[in-house]
């Protein structure tokens, strides 16, 4: 397998040097024969290139088997004329990386103050109420006069298909519970057609049950209750929103893996910002990309029907849960170490099995 690497911006290049690392112990232990092709993004390609991504980077991760994006300072890209592109949204939209799937679960020895949960947020990642994938040139949010703003919001039936039939899936591999979030009762025709659409697709699936929930309502229970929940699929904003919620509820935002998925590429990618504030301090936790380059392997072992791959990823989740339970690892999560040492650990402990 062939991973792009980016690093990012502000933490991202610790994080990332970590999440290699890690990666590279995996590739040993279970054979997976791993090689990295390492380039650049965000401000530094900025800097180079004149803009934060390029044709000859998007070629590159066409024609490799994953890419692992690194945390990128997108709040600072405003002009996309000027080269200021946001890394995360170009990959998305380019590869056609629909599906978001962001699980959170709680880990023994960290101190949490909701029931143990392990639930999966599976988002859809190419419309919605996000202005700068709705159409095919320039954005859905419009300057109609300098007092009034008119931002659109697009659902189609193809969108609502494929992040349904991905979140079933999933379930099926799990607990076979399924949560529809929505907002039908004020945006009744699109949220309306999501559900009709989920549970269309459900009848597929005659062992799932089926629930669903307002967003609004769902955040409540999530927080009151999050053990009743094992998948749980949305439209784009609300999904956003919904699966830092359930990051934060684990322990922290920087255990909330993240991985872009569409049907020929896939991209694992921290939940969590750039963070420059603590940029070059060693003190950056670097478990959220970490999960999430376990995810891209995971991904690419079903798509390949390679079970080492699947091994691994498996292996991974389980090595995360050992590091924190042993605190061998960053402050946030209950451990004293740094994130050098954070991912040393983590690459020893996954290679001891």
């Amino acid at each position: 397998m062939n991973i792009v690497i980016l690093p990012g911006d502000g933490i991202g290049p610790e994080i990332m040097a970590a999440t290699v690392d890690v990666l590279e112990a995996a590739s040993r232990r279970f054979d997976l024969n791993l090689t990295f092709q390492h380039d650049i993004a965000g401000h530094e390609s900025l800097r180079r290139h004149g803009a934060t991504v390029t044709p000859a980077l998007l070629h590159k991760v066409k024609a490799a088997d994953g890419l692992l994006l690194g945390p990128m300072a997108t709040y600072d890209f405003k002009d996309e004329a000027k080269g200021e592109i946001n890394p995360s949204k170009f990959f998305r939209k380019e590869l056609d990386l629909y599906a978001n799937i962001r699980p959170a679960r709680t880990y023994p020895g960290l101190p949490i103050k909701v029931a143990d949960f392990d639930l999966v947020v599976v988002r859809e990642n190419t419309e919605g109420f996000y202005s700068d994938r709705n159409i095919e040139s320039g954005t859905s949010e419009m300057l109609i006069t300098p007092e009034v703003v008119v931002s659109l919001r697009r659902i189609t039936r193809k969108c609502c298909e494929r992040i349904a039939r991905s979140a079933f899936e999933l379930a099926t591999m799990r607990r076979r519970h399924l949560s529809i979030v929505h907002k039908a009762n004020v945006l009744k025709i699109g949220d309306g057609m999501f559900i009709d659409i989920c549970r269309e697709v459900g009848r597929e699936f005659p062992d799932v049950r089926v629930d669903d929930f307002i967003v609004d309502a769902m955040m409540a229970h999530v927080v009151r209750a999050p053990d009743r929940f094992d998948v749980i699929v949305t439209t784009n904003m609300f999904g956003d929103i919904l699966s830092d919620l359930t990051a934060e509820l684990s322990g922290s935002l920087g255990l909330g893996s993240s991985l872009n998925a569409g049907r020929d590429y896939a991209m694992g990618q921290a939940a969590h910002g750039s963070a420059p504030d603590i940029a070059g301090q060693n003190v950056a936790n670097p478990f959220s990309l970490l999960l999430s380059a376990g995810q891209l392997l995971g991904w690419h072992g079903l798509r390949r029907q390679a079970p080492a791959f699947v091994a691994a990823a498996r292996a991974i989740e389980q090595t995360a849960v050992l590091a924190i339970e042993h605190r061998e690892a960053t402050v946030d999560v209950g451990g004293a170490l740094g994130t050098v040492e954070a991912g040393a650990a983590f690459a020893r402990l996954l290679l001891q099995g």
